[in-house]
């Protein structure tokens, strides 16, 4: 009779832990920077994100390719030996919504980053890495054959 209840108990927990997962997970998502991925210009979408001007520099190593046979796959790496690095940003100009990616850095780790992005046409790609209150920055354009945003 005591494994009956138990495995009752188990069940009624987990059954339990199943509901509270949505509450949960509002919680978790709710502090996304919904204003810097819904802005439609660079410079206020970063502002939005750091709430800081941005300044370019020669720190930020920002590798993309030149020509983007296909804008739906670009890939793009960004690196940086400046200290402390907070949060690496990566933003097409050319996109109706220019933030395509934020990544938030532990200070234990490189401060490097690679991933692919959606490119809708040829544009400026900019690399914003913030590291204590200053926003870095590096620009290159990406010429693009085939458009990625619906192109």
């Amino acid at each position: 009779m005591n494994l009956i209840n138990q495995s009752r108990r188990i069940l009624l927990k987990s059954f339990g832990f199943c509901l509270s997962l949505p509450l949960l997970s509002g919680k978790l998502f709710a502090s996304w920077p919904e204003e810097a991925f819904m802005s439609t210009e660079i410079d206020k979408a970063i502002g939005e994100l750091y709430g800081h001007p941005p300044q370019a520099s020669d720190l930020v190593k920002l590798k993309v390719p030149d020509i983007a046979e296909n804008g739906a796959v670009v890939p793009i790496s960004v690196s940086t030996d400046i200290e402390n690095v907070e949060s690496i940003s990566i933003y097409v100009e050319g996109n109706p919504n220019p933030l395509a990616a934020t990544f938030e850095l532990s200070p234990y780790i490189v401060a490097a980053v690679s991933t692919r992005i959606k490119m809708g046409k040829t544009s400026n790609v900019v690399a914003a890495i913030y590291s204590g209150g200053t926003v870095y920055t590096a620009t290159q354009e990406v010429k693009v054959t085939i458009g990625g945003c619906g192109g």
